[in-house]
């Protein structure tokens, strides 16, 4: 064990430095499933203090709650692990019971047929189902289970499946986070085999309860309780087992004076009685009973020990009981040690000192009917009778500690401050009529916080207003900035977004001028004018020179293309359609498509006559045919149609000629004509050949009446519904496939407000950056405008940087920094300006970092908004509740009255004058379009002999008939024409007697007989039918037919190579290089250089040209000049390679994505930051690694890049190295539901309470905070959340008003602008101005010497140890304390806060934990309480008629007790409300919140085992070493994530320093002077490395 253990440890090494804290489920789908390690499970929530039932009770909330988010899991048992609870009885019984639970009560599936992880069966299950990864433990209850455990976690990865572990997981409203560790090649295979001998054991305990279990069951009968079974079988065994080893083992006399059969047969007595209560008290009665602190006596601990063997023993033997059928409902409720143990104590010590009460009537029968089966039962036995209940004085309880628990300090009662505001009481006035107010007079009012003795002391203004974030964001080249640097800025800014912008559309430059008279609504056609008439004629002569021109050009370059064709004809194809594409004439085009047709059916014939089998040349004959029938129909003569129907024929399609000569000739004159020779045919009907081989060339259904709207294109029809939304100030939520043409809207909306005035804005909210820039560079290619001084078209707002951002009229930003704006109480006149807001991936809102932001922003907007997206499953609720939104700001804005602070001056009149012509609409409309303009077709790639297979992967191949039983078929699965054919044929063949056969058949549906040209709507019924018929066969019982028909599917240029590591990306890029570095020089032709040289000589005269592309590379490899990466990047471009990640910084990923874009780079390696919307579209996606972030959601948005609409045909899209099942859940997954996350926190009350109080227009500012608090998609048709939320914003104000941020008007005050502009940090922010207050800052901040400015670097790392616990909290798992590698230089474990420090954060949590304490409580009365008597997942129902006629009963109950917010099946392991913050799951599971939503400060935290888990000190250890590559060795951080906390951090404290500069009188106060030393060392720091970068 030695040698493993040291073998293990390398193993270990691997996975260790790999674990990350993720969303588990925020992108969870119904095809995706997990494995939880039951074991693992057991270990997580049992623990030698938990009682029976709350175990049972946590094990099910865990699962509830993956349940309710949407998960798939099933739950394992390996049967050998079993083995290792032989010394811990107490654990092998609750294992036995709960899995027989889970089995009987609940429908999760439970699998305990596995012998191992590493036997053959368990392998095939992994193989076959590839889980999303398998929840385990990484501790066990002995080194033994541990060492399992960790050989099962690396078994587990050598399989390249993923592994989460159990200790450290955590949930909110959407989602539920846990460390995952990424499978990779590197893990091995090891295994420890564990034998423990307990077969005599065993043998010994199973005759006795075989043998009892037969005699039981000849008294009682089917159906009867679980409880009594189980209670009087262990009894039996237990006693009769004792019994034999009194009389058998050599004890000494005194002993077994001790252990005699009566003391025994007490312990059993009472145990019986304990259950008769169970049967007759309600969970309700059971929670209210007293807490006991007392132990077990070492005389009944043995007995107590060999009766949970007893246990499990009996629960193994009735399982296998098949022939008695029990009830087994109460499983989870076969003990409750607590009340044994009062019952105890009742009858050993308040008994015999004379209190006696009576047990009631129907108790006392049901506990002698009991006790006498076990008498019954063990005949040669004398046990006694069932009174008296105790015979002998031993204690069963020690009486060395106190026998009751003791009371924590209560929580204080409910007594609000009073808080007189009307914005208050209109949101949450009801609610306060129902609270309890306190008097003026009474203490906790009088001594309200003031800040006014801190501000005199140290000649601060805590309450003085502070800078915003748009005042603090570093302003770069402003348009009112006059210098001529300044303008070089400004033009080179722009200059670079043109060339961007191009990169994304070409030159397509607008000049915008503003028509504030013109009419939305067109009027009358006017007579036309002179000039305009002069107008026409010019362009018609302009439009006939150029039909003469490109006639010319067909002339001089028809014979070369054709001999192209006929030599290459590939090649030659190529060169025709780049011809066409050029060509702005009908007539010409007409011309060239008959000579096309003409060149390619002599090449068919040739190429026939010669045996050949290559149908790409008749599908390019045929193709020919399609274009001249619909595109050029009115030029066809009648020779035209003749030679149209000799090709048809020649093709073996007579069929079609028939129809041709009758459609365009009016008679049939070929149909008798002698058929050509077979030789010449493709030989299959041609349905069949268009459906297979032509697919993607088959005409779409587009309309072809141009939209005067609309210049470059003709849109299609719900296209143009987005433009009447814009048209008619209406908001809209669209819902389109990505490359399909959405955003296009935003651009016609953007124009549309520029046409309109100067003054109206649009906003364009982006999730990333990255997305800003690209939004940019469209909008400067697109949008020309003259404006007045000082006022831009376009300007950005992010948190590093802005532009033009309040003098702009399309302002392109991020959430956050739109949010910042709004909330401002002094921008209220620039928010009036905005007249239509974009949001951009909107499914943001649904996500697990910011998604609260998204959701302000959507409710406190006034305006109308597009919000667009292409993967929400759930927009109809989405438009549901965002008409609600509208529908509340319509009946504001009727009652919101002009304030006289707002419009002071005739300027603002006259601007709110000009923004208000225009109608205003709050309707909101839902737009779908769920169709691909291009097929996507999927592909496996493997690795068999060395040789690269690629299979073409249908997509029914992904599906099951369980499948398509519970969710139907996904709603955005898709064939392609060739796809329905080979469900199709597949169909036909399962089923010969399939009675839709025939009508099915390509030649035979209706659709396609006979037609000529079958376009993609007539594919798409097609398809549509074959679906309905599949589903069909599932309903006539043919379930065996459907599941072998997708089976045997099984079977079956641009390019962006998608990994989700950033090491394997740059390295794949690197290998790809390399590899093709060496084909070439293996492959590298003798004439070569004179190629080389004649390809020289070529360029030189189109030197031009040339010079202009350079130029444009010059200039965008400049832009990384100074980039540590930037040879890298070129040497991979001038082979057409590239990579792309979220580590690179934005200007190598602008040039990236700008190169692919050109075309000079072909092959991208990329990882999912892709997957936002960036404009790169390609014709092959490839998947190469698995990861937990290849969910459903980013596998649309990655894949949905492949097939560029004008440029591609058809996009494909290959999985390698990725298994067969993971491909198979990722094709059918639907994308998952938009909802809400938790919406308020205090910094965010205190926020709305700023913006109420001081904004310039109080009506407007009022409406908005109370949409914020009144339209939380959480509460949504939820009303219990509605109440539970303005309970949660009441108690937000009493902190706040105590803690001395509000006054009792509501009036921000103290410290409010520190607090808030720190408010993504809560509740650190109200740490740090605790730690202000107190002084503590002061304390610390001493320079080197009286009267210096300058502290020393003790000083600077002691103030980055504090702000590092505070703002840098990033914990890692607990078992990494333990595992911390030797030659780690620094401390990677953040060290604790100094003593001082952590007293003041203690003191905070506790005004915390009363506040929140006194929430909770008032928010208890929102519970079901019908459903917190039951088990949250088993619905077993604890709830019947209270015993109230048993005295005992009544004397049991503790009426002081208090538990009026802690879940009663808590109560049973002793939990009251005073323990809510330590206890898990402690809270009523009903009222839909928990502790986590409290604000607190933990100085530690601790996992499920009780381990600590540490800090990482990644900020802290740059502060000394400065090196990011060491936080990546040591800090177990990759360079971009360690890149971004460390900038994170550096801006925070330079936002602190900023704020207390501002706050503070004194320049030369020392707390500011250190934190301004403090931004300059960490920033100089990081820019160096940064640089170095």
């Amino acid at each position: 064990l030695v040698d493993f253990k040291t073998s293990f440890l390398i193993m270990l090494i691997l996975f260790l430095f790999s674990f990350r804290y993720v969303s588990l489920l925020n992108d969870f789908v119904e095809s995706e499933f997990f494995v939880i390690d039951g074991d693992s499970l057991l270990l997580k929530y049992l623990c030698k203090k938990r009682q029976y039932l709350p175990f049972f009770y946590l094990v099910e909330c865990f699962l509830l709650d993956f349940t309710q988010k949407g998960a798939k899991y099933v739950i394992v048992f390996f049967k050998d692990v079993e083995q290792m609870y032989f010394s811990y009885p107490n654990f092998l019984f609750h294992r036995t019971a709960l899995i027989q639970h889970l089995k009987c009560n609940t429908d999760i599936v439970i699998h305990t047929e596995f012998s191992n992880c590493f036997s053959p069966e368990w392998l095939i299950f992994l193989k076959e189902s590839y889980p999303y990864f398998v929840i385990i433990s990484d501790i066990g209850l002995t080194s033994l289970q541990e060492d399992y455990l960790h050989i099962f976690i690396a078994h587990t990865l050598s399989k390249k499946i993923s592994v989460v572990l159990t200790s450290g997981q955590e949930s909110d409203a959407l989602t539920v986070y846990g460390y995952y560790v990424q499978n990779v090649y590197e893990h091995r295979l090891f295994f420890q085999q564990v034998n423990c001998n307990t077969s005599y054991l065993w043998i010994l305990s199973r005759k006795n309860v075989c043998r009892t279990i037969l005699l039981l069951k000849h008294l009682w009968p089917e159906g009867s309780d679980i409880r009594c079974i189980v209670c009087v079988l262990t009894c039996i065994v237990g006693l009769k087992m004792y019994s034999n080893m009194l009389e058998n083992a050599k004890v000494p006399e005194e002993t077994k004076e001790q252990l005699t059969k009566k003391f025994t047969a007490d312990l059993c007595r009472l145990q019986c009685l304990s259950v008769v209560f169970l049967l007759h008290l309600p969970l309700s009665q059971r929670a209210r009973i007293r807490i006991i602190n007392s132990c077990w006596t070492k005389q009944v601990l043995p007995f107590i020990i060999m009766q949970q063997h007893c246990d499990y023993f009996v629960l193994k033997q009735l399982n296998d009981e098949s022939d008695w059928k029990l009830d087994l409902t109460h499983l989870p409720d076969l003990r409750d040690n607590s009340l044994l143990k009062n019952l105890s104590h009742y009858y050993e010590i308040e008994y015999c000192s004379g209190l006696h009460f009576e047990l009631g009537k129907e108790i006392k029968c049901e506990y002698q009917y009991l006790w006498n089966t076990v008498t019954k039962l063990a005949a040669s036995c004398d046990f006694g009778d069932a009174f008296p209940v105790r015979t002998t004085s031993q204690l069963f309880l020690e009486q060395k500690q106190m026998v009751f628990k003791e009371s924590k300090e209560e929580i204080p009662s409910i007594g609000l401050i009073p808080v007189k505001s009307d914005l208050v009481e209109d949101y949450a006035g009801a609610v306060l009529a129902d609270l309890p107010i306190l008097s003026s007079n009474n203490p906790a009012v009088t001594s309200l916080i003031k800040q006014t003795e801190f501000d005199e002391l140290r000649h601060w203004h805590s309450g003085k207003p502070l800078s915003d974030d748009y005042d603090r964001t570093k302003c770069s080249n402003d348009a009112k900035c006059k210098g001529p640097k300044e303008r070089r800025g400004i033009q080179k800014l722009q200059s670079y977004y043109r060339l961007y912008g191009r990169s994304l559309e070409g030159n397509i430059s607008k000049t915008i001028v503003t028509q504030v008279d013109v009419p939305l609504v067109p009027t009358r056609t006017k007579t036309k004018s002179k000039a305009e008439i002069i107008a026409e004629e010019n362009q018609k002569r302009l439009e006939a020179k150029e039909e003469k021109k490109e006639q010319e050009q067909w002339s001089a370059l028809s014979v070369s293309i054709e001999r192209e064709i006929k030599e290459n004809f590939t090649y030659g194809i190529n060169r025709l359609e780049n011809f066409l594409k050029t060509c702005q004439s009908n007539s010409v085009k007409f011309t060239a498509e008959m000579a096309g047709l003409n060149v390619c059916l002599e090449v068919w014939k040739e190429h026939c006559r010669n045996q050949g089998i290559d149908l790409s040349i008749a599908v390019q004959v045929m193709r020919r045919i399609h274009i001249l029938l619909e595109k050029h129909k009115e030029l066809l003569k009648k020779p035209h149609v003749q030679k149209l129907s000799r090709c048809l024929k020649y093709l073996g399609f007579e069929n079609l000629a028939c129809s041709l000569s009758i459609c365009y000739l009016t008679v049939n004159n070929t149909c008798g004509i002698k058929s050509f020779h077979t030789k010449y045919t493709t030989e299959m009907g041609a349905a069949r050949f268009q459906l297979q081989y032509m697919g993607c060339y088959l005409f779409r259904e587009e309309r072809k009446d141009p939209d005067p709207r609309i210049q470059h294109f003709i849109p299609d029809t719900w296209q143009r519904e987005l433009l009447d939304v814009v048209d008619n100030n209406e908001s809209a939520v669209i819902v389109a496939p990505t490359s399909s043409g959405k955003t296009y809207a935003s651009f016609y909306c953007m124009e549309k407000v520029l046409k309109e005035s100067n003054e109206g804005v649009v906003v364009y909210v982006s999730p990333t950056k990255a997305l800003v820039n690209q939004v940019m560079g469209t909008i400067y290619n697109r949008f020309t405008k003259t404006l007045p001084h000082g006022l831009v078209v376009g300007g950005t707002f992010t948190r590093d940087y802005r532009h033009d951002t309040l003098n702009c009229q399309i302002l392109v930003t991020v959430p956050q920094c739109l949010e910042i704006l709004l909330l401002s109480p002094h921008r209220q006149d620039w928010v009036k300006r905005i007249r239509y807001v974009i949001f951009d991936e909107v499914h943001c809102l649904g996500g697990e970092i910011g998604a609260e932001v998204w959701e302000h922003l959507l409710v406190m907007i006034r305006c109308p908004f597009l919000a667009l997206s292409a993967t929400i499953s759930n927009p109809e609720h989405l438009t549901e509740w965002l008409q609600s939104v509208k529908r509340y700001w319509q009946l504001a804005e009727s009652t919101i009255e002009e304030s006289p602070g707002s419009s002071t001056t005739a300027r603002k009149c006259t601007r709110k004058q000009k923004l208000q012509k225009t109608k205003k609409s709050y309707r909101v409309r839902l737009v779908l379009h769920g169709e691909r303009y291009n097929d996507l077709e999927k592909y496996v790639c493997s690795l068999k002999d060395n040789d690269f297979i690629i299979d073409h992967y249908h997509p029914c191949a992904a599906l099951t008939v369980s499948h398509i039983e519970n969710y139907g078929l996904p709603l955005d699965i898709a064939f392609s024409p060739r796809e329905s054919i080979q469900l199709y044929d597949m169909m036909a063949k399962v089923w010969e007697e399939w009675p839709r056969l025939q009508e099915l058949d390509p030649e035979e549906f209706t659709s396609f007989k006979n037609k000529i040209v079958i376009t993609k709507a007539d594919a798409k019924n097609y398809e549509q039918e074959l679906k309905k018929e599949l589903i069909n066969w599932i309903t006539l019982g043919q379930r065996e037919k459907v599941t072998k028909n997708v089976r045997t599917l099984t079977n079956l240029t641009s390019i962006f190579v998608l990994r989700f590591n950033i090491h394997s990306v740059e390295r794949t890029a690197i290998d790809t290089f390399y590899n093709l570095m060496k084909k070439q020089r293996s492959e590298r032709d003798p004439n070569t250089e004179k190629k080389i040289k004649s390809l020289t000589d070529k360029l030189r005269k189109t030197n031009k040209t040339l010079g202009k592309c350079l130029a444009i590379l010059m200039e965008i490899f400049h832009r990384i000049r100074s980039q540590r990466k930037s040879f890298l990047l070129r040497m991979l471009a001038q082979k057409g390679i590239g990579y792309h990640h979220a580590s690179m910084s934005y200007k190598e990923r602008q040039v990236v994505e700008m190169l692919f874009r050109m075309g000079y780079i072909r092959v991208v390696t990329a990882t999912g930051s892709l997957a936002l919307g960036i404009n790169m579209p390609c014709k092959s996606v490839v998947f190469s690694e698995d990861s937990v972030y290849l969910d459903a959601l980013n596998y649309r948005q990655m894949s949905g890049r492949a097939g560029r609409r004008g440029q591609d045909m058809i996009g494909s899209v290959f999985f390698y190295d990725i298994p067969l099942p993971k491909v198979e859940k990722l094709i059918k997954s639907n994308v998952p539901q938009l909802k809400g996350q938790f919406p308020l926190s205090i910094s965010l009350v205190l926020r709305l309470m700023l913006l109420a109080a001081k904004a310039d227009d109080k009506a407007d500012a009022r409406a908005k905070v109370l949409s914020v608090l009144k339209h939380s998609l959480l509460s949504f048709k939820q009303k219990q959340n509605t109440e539970m939320l303005k309970v949660y914003f009441i108690f937000s104000l009493q902190f706040l008003v105590k803690e001395g941020y509000l006054d009792q008007e509501g009036n921000p005050m103290g410290f409010t602008g520190l607090v808030t502009h720190l408010h993504y940090h809560e509740p650190s922010n109200f740490v740090l101005v605790s730690f202000l207050v107190k002084g503590l800052f002061h304390k610390l901040c001493q320079p080197v010497e009286n009267g210096s400015t300058v502290f020393s670097e003790d000083v600077m790392e002691q103030l980055v140890l504090v702000l590092a616990n505070l703002f840098g909290r990033r914990y890692l798992p607990a078992f990494y304390l333990n595992k911390v590698i030797s030659y780690m230089l620094f401390q990677v474990f953040l060290e604790d806060l100094p003593e001082e420090f952590a007293a003041a954060v203690h003191e905070y949590n506790c005004k915390i934990k009363k506040n929140f304490g006194c929430f909770l409580l008032t928010v208890a009365k929102l519970a079901d309480m019908e459903q917190e008597y039951q088990l949250p997942l088993s619905r077993i129902d604890f709830t019947h008629k209270e015993c109230d006629n048993s005295e005992l009963t009544s004397h049991l109950m503790n009426s002081t007790k208090s538990i009026a917010s802690v879940s009663p099946f808590t109560c049973l392991s002793g939990t009251i409300d005073q323990d809510l913050f330590d206890a898990e799951n402690a809270v009523l599971h009903t009222i839909g919140v928990n502790v986590r939503n409290a604000p607190l400060c933990w100085l530690e935290k601790y996992d499920n085992q009780g381990r600590r888990m540490p800090l990482n000190a990644y900020a802290l250890d740059f502060f000394k070493h400065g090196s990011l590559i060491a936080l990546t060795t040591d800090n177990w951080l990759n360079e971009g994530d360690a890149y971004n906390l460390l900038k994170d951090f550096s801006l925070l404290i330079k936002a602190i320093g900023t704020s207390l500069g501002e706050l503070c009188d004194d320049p030369n106060d020392n707390v500011v002077l250190a934190f301004q030393q403090l931004s300059k060392s960490y920033s100089a720091k990081l820019y160096s490395e940064h640089h170095i970068r």
